[in-house]
């Protein structure tokens, strides 16, 4: 009988906690359209924020 239970004690892995990266794509398949906009948005902002840092930086050349 102890033999047993020994036994399932060792078999008996503890289940690892999802990482940070399956629980963010489970999030955004369950909320797609959502996440979808977001993303786009973060996107359309941070191109925009690269191009006006660029015209801000332009070095002015002499003609």
């Amino acid at each position: 009988m102890k033999k047993d239970q020994t036994s399932q004690a060792s078999s008996a892995k503890p289940i690892p906690s999802p990482s940070f990266v399956k629980l963010a794509m489970k999030n955004m398949v369950r909320k797609g359209n959502q996440s979808l906009k977001h993303f786009s948005l973060t996107a359309f902002a941070f191109i925009c924020f690269i191009l006006l840092v660029a015209s801000i930086g332009r070095p002015t050349l002499p003609h």
